[in-house]
């Protein structure tokens, strides 16, 4: 969607305190001392890691720098962090299909996201683990976006092996801010939010009405309220904050289609086979954020509770099951979500350098309830497996950070998480409870003698939690077949060299090569409603990023990554992992010299994935172009033009390869499975600060 987030528009004032602490908040730690102060000085739009980073692969991505991106849909935000690619196979109110270091991450899987301490990730859900639904957020609130890859931090834990992604909303805003954007296929979006000092704090509220119909024959109809009420006291490093969101969505969904149908001309690209696909999803929230800093300590508290309900219809193989009614299924899920995190961190000083100790707790605990059943034109036929899912996890973690001199650092940690839980099927031999434990080490050495540049080495353990229904699993609900439980927690294993410089003014790069392995890459097929095991696996890769701004006016920024993923040992199929993202880019260069006139283009590079084991059928790569253009009517009011896939490729979203059956056809047939790029369109935006 058109988001329109310019800095110029709408400013934030989260922290109101020194310049130090204020750096430490915008960088997400606690301490640090002079001699780091003057290493992490923010440069343009992004921050300057030197010093204070723990891994090449890590690095925060401030407001002005996401405020000039120009994105789709809420979830693109995060591919401000480098290597990271979101696309989309349904319609607009699902969650995003994420990639990353040579991981197809379904919905979310081994990328671990959160907004505002709350973890955007659901365990146990009917469409896939790790579901990551990122359509509430409002990135006209968003200051900042940290971005961590590979199992290095002793405080991520489950889904975080791939990479991890937190979005910060602010506390206060300095100015009010209304919009109004109007484009093609239906869209039409309208936001206000403002701050509200009352007496002792700060009352900030946004709301969000948005409407899509893409560009698909049968109109998405996307439908989304969205609303953020936050109270706040004090400082971001030392006060609090009480936050109600609210969101509300339904839709149509253009599923993917086979290729066949589209080259026999039975169907065009934005045509579908089901058109009573679709969803319904709503998310509330209640959140509490403390925080307090002294000299040498700094304790954090947050706690949540989130109500999630998602209906969503799909229908993949058409008439392959059913060739009377036809194979749409229902996923409900309805759940809800709570949690604590806790931490406290002891700062000394030495003779030579300064150590910080952290340690942490993390409760969560998932109440849900959901199901698959056979549909037709939603209506319900018959259920292959109804179940209510306990599912508890807490979390103690340790970890030090000490600079021994100038040169050199290190960070070790340890984290141990414990899981239980307890499944009710509606068949009674898939019922049953299960526990595992898992501790996860990890270690990162830093050295930099350099005043403009670092080198570092990584290594670490981390995990993935399995769906709690394949952990208990005896029958397979669609076949009635005997059923292989899986290992509750999969572990990783990590490990990175990598060099961060700033060598030459105006110009910061990072390299990084990496190794990660999988026990197994076991999964939970939401669509058939069992548990799919998979071999272990190794992935290889190097990415590189640059931010150079060579003018005051003038930013570029180039992110290349190459991936290789491979299942470990003998496989007489192959040892391709389908759906595994080989190579990434982006190119984006922004203009703005503070006058009336700014704008920005952007270049991406979806690469090639192997869709069978063997490689025999590969997915064709994507080339995307974006571009924004504002203009400052006067003070106060901007008026902007974005405009996306502006060459107008006719690429694929996602592809897949698998069996389906059309009707008329006399048996299955195995073919590519696409969801086209959204074609061009261009979109505007008036926005009012008050």
């Amino acid at each position: 969607m058109a988001l329109s987030r310019r800095s110029s528009s709408i400013k934030t004032a989260s922290i109101k305190s020194p310049l130090k602490y204020a750096l430490l908040l915008a960088l997400g730690s606690a301490h640090a001392d002079d001699q780091i102060m003057q290493r992490i000085l923010v440069d343009g739009s992004r921050t300057n890691q030197l010093g204070v980073a723990d891994a090449a692969s890590a690095g925060t991505v401030t407001q002005e720098e996401l405020a000039a991106r120009t994105v789709y849909r809420p979830g693109e935000i995060l591919e401000a962090a480098p290597g990271l690619i979101v696309s989309q196979h349904s319609g607009e109110g699902k969650a995003n299909q994420f990639y990353l270091r040579g991981f197809n991450l379904d919905h979310g899987t081994d990328l671990r996201t959160s907004v505002d301490g709350m973890p955007v990730n659901q365990r146990s859900h009917a469409h896939g683990q790790g579901w990551t639904d990122l359509n509430f957020l409002i990135p006209e609130l968003a200051v900042r976006l940290d971005y961590k890859k590979g199992p290095y931090s002793a405080e991520e834990g489950d889904f975080a092996s791939a990479g991890a992604a937190s979005v910060v909303y602010a506390n206060r805003l300095l100015q009010g801010v209304a919009s109004v954007s109007g484009g093609q296929n239906g869209y039409g979006r309208a936001m206000v939010a403002n701050s509200l000092e009352t007496q002792r704090g700060s009352l900030l509220y946004a709301i969000e009405a948005l409407h899509n119909d893409g560009p698909f024959t049968r109109p998405d109809d996307y439908q989304k309220l969205n609303a953020v009420l936050r109270y706040s006291e004090g400082y971001a490093n030392n006060g609090f904050n009480l936050s109600l969101m609210a969101y509300k969505a339904d839709w149509n969904a253009t599923d993917q289609i086979p290729l066949r149908a589209v080259q026999e001309g039975q169907l065009g690209r934005n045509d579908a086979i089901d058109n009573t696909d679709g969803g319904k999803a709503h998310r509330y929230s209640l959140s509490g954020a403390w925080r307090r800093t002294a000299e040498d300590s700094a304790s954090r508290v947050n706690a949540y509770i989130i109500a999630n309900q998602l209906d969503l219809w799909s229908d993949f193989t058409y008439f392959m099951e059913d060739p009377v009614h036809g194979d749409q299924f229902a996923q409900p899920d309805k759940r809800v979500t709570s949690g604590l995190n806790a931490s406290h961190s002891w700062h000394q000083h030495t003779d030579t350098g300064n150590s910080e100790t952290t340690v942490g707790v993390q409760l969560q605990n998932d109440n849900i309830f959901n199901g698959l059943y056979s549909t037709q034109a939603r209506r319900p036929l018959s259920t292959t497996r109804q179940d209510h899912i306990v599912e508890s996890s807490a979390a103690v973690y340790l970890e030090n950070n000490t600079r021994w001199n100038t040169a050199f650092r290190t960070v070790a940690g340890v984290r141990l998480d414990s899981y239980r839980f307890d499944v009710q099927s509606s068949i009674a031999a898939n019922s049953g409870k299960s526990s595992d434990h898992l501790a996860s080490p990890s270690l990162s050495l830093i050295y930099g003698p350099w005043q403009s540049a670092e080198v570092y080495a990584n290594v670490g353990s981390g995990f993935h939690s399995n769906d709690a229904r394949g952990t208990v699993i005896t029958i397979d609900p669609k076949t009635g077949l005997a059923a292989d439980k899986v290992q509750p927690l999969v572990r990783s294993r990590g490990m990175e060299l990598g060099a961060r410089t700033a060598w030459l003014p105006g110009l910061q790069t990072s390299l990084s090569l990496y190794r990660l392995d999988f026990d197994s890459e076991l999964t939970y097929v939401g669509d058939a409603g069992g548990t799919e095991a998979g071999p272990p696996s190794r992935r290889y890769g190097v990415e590189f990023s640059n931010y150079y701004k060579p003018l005051k006016w003038l930013s570029v920024d180039l992110d290349l990554a190459y991936a290789r993923a491979r299942s470990r040992g003998q496989q007489d199929e192959g040892s391709y992992i389908p759906g595994a993202i080989e190579g990434t880019g982006q190119l984006a260069v922004t203009v703005d010299d503070g006058g009336p006139w700014s704008g920005s283009l952007k270049l991406r590079y979806f690469g090639p994935r192997p869709l069978l084991e063997d490689n025999s059928v590969r997915s064709q790569a994507s080339m995307t172009l974006n571009g924004r253009i504002g203009w400052k009517i006067r003070k106060g009011l901007t008026l902007e033009l974005e405009a996306f896939n502006i060459t107008n490729r006719r690429d694929s979203a996602i592809d897949y390869y698998y069996e389906s059956q059309l009707k008329g056809e006399a048996a299955p047939v195995a073919d590519i499975h696409f969801h086209p790029i959204e074609s061009r369109s261009l979109r505007a935006t008036l926005i009012k600060n008050f």
